[in-house]
């Protein structure tokens, strides 16, 4: 089988990462990579770290793009590619404008197409936007569907598509047990990443922030901003906040965040430093969909700044609460978890409800026609129930 997996953000890599690896250790799969570059300088970081090179770079990004316009470079330039590679498969992840696109030129080009992370849904087109639409597309025209988690597949079942659905768990546990172990295993790593943040206080609790969701934009962000500032007012925190490189977020975060003492603006990590990042915290903020999977995991209390997720399991346990991007809700809620004890950062990928660390394994087994047992959590963790998390 000739595959071709085509992906262009951060988050993408990182979930792919681990799945292109496997991917290239599987005898009968002919595995080649394809990137678009949707979001240039954060991808490469994650590329090297899983050391992926790209048999296709399309590098179609251009400053100030619109949706449509690179939803049309995306299609045009795909569509020459799988006439010159001439894929058995085309392998797709998530909610992406690329993912969205690769989908639809293969499907014009007839050529069946694997979604990972498969059946994510909030109910609501404008939240997330424009993902809610993208990945709803892409599960319509996909023949594989493999969903992260028993709800996910719910999804999928209850809107009638004709692909063949498998719960393999979130390939993010898979890149966050390889990252975790790198960690454990190299103290010297661990101190040289540490190293950058040397205005982090010993006694201090770490809230680490991450914001960039563009249905945020707006009064979201002017209301997250002002949030972050009144938290600053306390003196027993630290807040770092790795700023997203999109203008829409960058304006309002060093107009309203620059300058204060305990509040450090930094640029996108990458994952390795992001991760010890978490470890280290003792809340995450944020209205991302990958760190919802990922924190829990370790153990942190997550805050979601949303008012929906299309990853309602770790609420469910009670490792994530949603509080919106109002300014009152947002401090109460940070306060409270400020004020809990802090945990230790132990990563347990058979208590996370989003997977086991092998969800490459049993995507790779589907592609090849072989059988493969559906993932099942274990029971939420003591660290983990509502009770204990609790604010």
């Amino acid at each position: 089988m000739k595959l071709l997996s085509v992906f262009g953000t951060r988050p993408e890599a990182i979930k792919m990462g681990p799945l292109v690896h496997a991917l290239a250790h599987t005898p009968g799969i002919e595995s080649q990579v394809c990137i678009t570059g949707q979001h240039r300088a954060m991808l490469d970081q994650v590329m090297d770290l899983f050391g992926i090179r790209p048999d296709h770079d399309l590098d179609l990004m251009v400053s100030n793009q619109t949706l449509n316009g690179l939803c049309a470079r995306l299609v045009s330039t795909l569509d020459e590619l799988y006439a010159r590679v001439q894929p058995d498969r085309v392998l797709v992840h998530g909610d992406t404008t690329t993912a969205m696109a690769a989908a639809l030129a293969a499907f014009h080009r007839r050529i069946p197409v694997g979604h990972v992370e498969a059946g994510l849904r909030t109910g609501d087109l404008q939240r997330p936007w424009p993902e809610e639409m993208n990945r709803r597309f892409v599960d319509v025209v996909s023949d594989l569907l493999f969903a992260p988690t028993a709800s996910a597949a719910a999804n999928l079942a209850a809107e009638n598509l004709g692909g063949r659905v498998l719960v393999t768990g979130n390939t993010v546990i898979d890149a966050l047990a390889q990252t975790v172990r790198r960690l454990d295993a190299d103290l010297g790593l661990r101190a040289l990443l540490d190293a950058q943040f040397p205005y982090l206080a010993e006694g201090r609790k770490l809230v680490l922030v991450t914001g960039h969701r563009r249905e945020s934009f707006g009064q979201g962000f002017e209301n997250i901003c002002r949030a972050l500032a009144a938290l600053a007012q306390r003196d027993d925190v630290d807040i770092v906040y790795p700023v997203h490189l999109n203008p829409n977020v960058q304006g309002p975060v060093y107009a309203h965040l620059g300058g204060l003492a305990n509040l450090h603006l930094v640029p996108p990590q990458d994952y390795l430093g992001f991760v010890r990042l978490m470890q280290r915290a003792h809340v995450v903020l944020t209205d991302s969909g990958g760190v919802q999977e990922e924190a829990p995991a370790l153990g942190r209390r997550v805050l979601v700044m949303r008012e929906v997720t299309e990853r309602p399991e770790a609420v469910e346990a009670g490792a994530v609460r949603l509080v919106g991007t109002g300014v009152d809700s947002i401090l109460a809620e940070v306060a409270a978890a400020c004020d809990a004890p802090l945990r230790p950062a132990a990563f347990d990928p058979h208590a996370s409800p989003y997977g086991d660390g092998r969800a490459c394994e049993r995507i790779a087994a589907a592609l090849l026609g072989q059988p493969v047992a559906a993932f099942a959590p274990a029971a939420p963790s003591p660290s983990l129930s509502p009770v204990a998390t609790a604010c």
